[in-house]
């Protein structure tokens, strides 16, 4: 399909306004990706999730996902986490071709996701939880108690998280201490892109808020960011570019500071066109 005149030249505006390259008809910044997805497509027998959508995170950057439900972008993520294999396209990581087979070779990458669902276990305490599945080790077979605690410590000071005690069963706190905590554990694993689905999906205002101010504290910390959200006020109060899903299919790119929650929510609905 031959791409619009409109679309082209929304594409030189935006190559020249944020000093950005164009190399074999991808758009790339003076800056390597961290992150690059090439024609994703994923197909669950006829139904077709993801129809060639690219994207490109790049370092130290939030990068908002939005669409309406069923746009494809929990089937992206899973893909980028390592829980779906797709179909077509080809997956970067600071530019080399690489294959993510499972979650733990996701992990491998220092790809680390907080789901929606958190996956915290309610009858542990903070740092049980913070260390879930990958507890530290002394003489190679023993849990390193005293370490996680001192390393729990250090997260949660470092992100400005406020938790009562560490001995405390994650089922007695709040949710947006809950929600803190699963985002906060990503750091001690290193992660180097965090993906947060809905992440303030049911918190309350001031919850909300502290939730938000972590995801910039993650970005001072050098974390790429993805952030799912259909809240376009909180993505616009974080993400610094915005891609849209329509349909399973790339349907908008943009630079926060370039466009507004209207031109987003039209991107969405499918009354304007890319």
């Amino acid at each position: 399909m031959m791409r619009s005149s409109k679309v082209e030249q929304y594409e030189r505006e935006f190559i020249v306004k944020n000093k950005l390259l164009k190399e074999g008809g991808h758009i790339i910044s003076k800056s390597q990706p961290i992150l690059e997805l090439r024609g994703i497509c994923k197909y669950f027998g006829g139904v077709h999730a993801l129809e060639d959508v690219d994207l490109e995170l790049y370092p130290n950057e939030v990068l908002a996902l939005v669409g309406d439900n069923a746009a494809g972008k929990s089937t992206l993520i899973k893909i980028v986490a390592g829980v779906y294999h797709p179909n077509k396209g080809e997956i970067l990581i600071n530019g080399k071709e690489i294959e993510i087979h499972s979650t733990r070779a996701a992990m491998d990458l220092r790809i680390e996701t907080v789901y929606q669902e958190l996956a915290l276990v309610n009858n542990l305490d903070v740092v049980e939880n913070i260390f879930l599945g990958r507890p530290l080790t002394k003489f190679r077979w023993f849990v390193d108690r005293k370490s996680m605690v001192a390393k729990s410590i250090d997260i949660l000071k470092r992100l400005k998280i406020s938790i009562p005690s560490l001995n405390e069963p994650v089922q007695n706190l709040s949710g947006g201490q809950r929600q803190a905590l699963a985002v906060g554990r990503t750091i001690a694993w290193s992660g180097k892109i965090v993906i947060l689905d809905e992440p303030t999906a049911a918190l309350g205002l001031e919850e909300t808020k502290k939730v938000l101010a972590l995801i910039k504290q993650l970005k001072e910390h050098g974390a790429s960011i993805i952030v799912i959200s259909h809240n376009l006020r909180h993505v616009f109060g974080v993400a610094d570019r915005i891609i849209v899903l329509r349909g399973g299919r790339k349907v908008g790119s943009r630079i926060k500071s370039e466009t507004s929650i209207d031109e987003i929510v039209k991107l969405i609905t499918g009354s304007l066109e890319f």
